[in-house]
Order: structure tokens, then sequence, then C-alpha cells
């Protein structure tokens, strides 16, 4: 009676843990081909679960031109399936002309379409200067295009002044309006005070304008104490307004007590108020 009892708790137990219609923790490793897969406790019909799901894995793979294909295990429709899948991808590849394409494995249709698509990719990788372009490959019509496409593309670089301009491939027009673009660039940094200005390469006119553009500049520098002021372009107006700017900032500077305050060039006045706010900042010390 006992031994009933148990063996039903048992069974009950067994039945609770693993419900109907699911496989156990066991089968399910085995079925996703894991490594703590343990088949000596698989019964007949798990190991014919397991072999299928094994065999579907694979054939899967192979589909997908995976490295973990096993070829051997195919059957002979399965094998058909993957090789008509291996030359869908080898087209695909060849088509966006992969590395990776085995023209071997292409039909001759395929074959004509391959090498129409990459006539078309070489053309377009030329028209853009690519470095891939492959010019042994143009028609003698591609080539005058390309050549074309070539001479606007450096007539662009020359206009704007790129490291890459080829002078030698300009027509003497374009040279011509080479040439005024770099004049106008150049004169454009001039009239901004830009160090890659060349003076020499001004026309007297534009000396003109470049110096004028200058002196407002210049007086503003020297307001400000800039070691770039330049007091021999001064004017008696302006160097009159830059002694007073420094006066006012000396006077400041000496009000705060800096070590830029230089006391030799205070007037009276000047003097009296930085003695004033003196005793002020001192009193105020005092105080606290």
């Amino acid at each position: 009676m006992w031994f009933g009892l148990l063996v039903v708790l048992l069974g009950t137990s067994s039945f609770a843990q693993n419900p109907v219609g699911l496989p156990s923790r066991k089968l399910r490793s085995c079925l996703k081909g894991l490594s703590d897969c343990d088949l000596s406790a698989l019964t007949a019909t798990e190991l014919g679960e397991v072999s299928q799901a094994s065999q579907k894995r694979n054939i899967d793979k192979c589909l997908q031109g995976a490295s973990g294909c096993d070829p051997s295990r195919l059957t002979a429709q399965e094998s058909s399936a993957v090789r008509r899948a291996e030359k869908r991808r080898n087209l695909t590849g060849c088509m966006s002309g992969s590395p990776r394409c085995d023209p071997m494995l292409l039909e001759p249709t395929d074959a004509r379409k391959v090498t129409v698509e990459a006539q078309r990719r070489n053309l377009r990788q030329c028209m853009e200067g690519a470095a891939t372009c492959d010019p042994v490959q143009l028609t003698a019509a591609e080539a005058s295009t390309v050549a074309g496409a070539r001479r606007r593309r450096n007539v662009d670089k020359c206009l704007s002044g790129s490291a890459d301009c080829d002078p030698l491939l300009l027509a003497p027009a374009e040279a011509a309006s080479v040439r005024a673009a770099a004049a106008a660039r150049n004169l454009g940094r001039c009239l901004s005070g830009s160090a890659g200005c060349d003076p020499l390469r001004l026309t007297p006119t534009e000396t003109e304008q470049v110096r004028a553009a200058s002196k407002p500049r210049n007086l503003l520098n020297c307001k400000s104490g800039l070691p770039i002021c330049n007091p021999l372009i001064l004017s008696p107006a302006e160097n009159t307004a830059v002694q007073e700017a420094f006066r006012q900032r000396n006077l400041e500077n000496c009000k705060r007590g800096l070590p830029s305050c230089d006391a030799g060039v205070l007037t009276g006045p000047d003097l009296a108020a930085v003695q004033a706010t003196y005793r002020q900042r001192h009193s105020g010390k005092t105080e606290h």
C-alpha cells in the first residue's frame, strides 16, 4: 500500500514539473544543440526529435552560407536548394562588385548582366574621380566623357584654390578665371588683415583699398594696447586718441594696484584719484 502511494506521489510530482506538451530542460538543450546536452538521458523518441532539429539547423546554415554547414548531411533535394541559394548570393555579390564574387558560378545570362553592371559601376567611379576607376575598361566615348568631367572638376578645384588643382589642364580662358579668383581671394584676406595676405599680388588700386581698410583696425589695436599696433601710420588726431586711451587704461590699472601701472605718466588729477581710491580701499579693510 505504501509503495503504491509513493509511486502515485512521484508520478504526480514529475507531471507537475514537466507539463504535457513542453520538453524537459535536458531535451531543450539537445534540441538547441547546446554543449550541456546529455543524449544518454533521452528516450528513443526524444533522440529522434533531436536528430530532426540538428538536421534543420544544418540545412539553415547551408542555405545561409554559414561556416557550420555540413554538406555531407544534405539530401539530394536539399543540396539542390543550397546550390540555388549559393548562386543567388554569388550573383548579388557580383552585381555589387564584391571581392567574394565567383564568376565561375554564374550562368551565361547572369555573367552578361554582371559585366554590364561592372562597366556601369566603373564609368560612375571614373566620372567621380575615384581611385578605383579603371580607365583601361572605358570605351572611347566613355573615356572622352570622363576626360571632360575631370577637366570640370579640376576647374572647380582651381577656382576654389584647392591644392589638388592641376594648372596644366586649364584652357587659356579657364586659367584667366582662376587667376581672377585667386586675386579676389587674396584681396579679401588683405582687407580683413589675414596672415595669408600677399601684398605683392595687389594692384595699386587694391593696395589703396587695403591701406584704407587697415587704418580703423590699426587705430583700434593701438587704443587697446595690442602689440600689433603700428604707431607710424597714425594721424596726429589718432595719435592723440591713442594717448588718451592709454592714459585711461593706465589710470584704471593704478587704481586697481596692478603691476602694469606706470605712476610716472599720471597727471595731477589722475594721481589724486588713485590716492583717493587707495585710501578708500584701505579704510574699508580697517573697518572690517
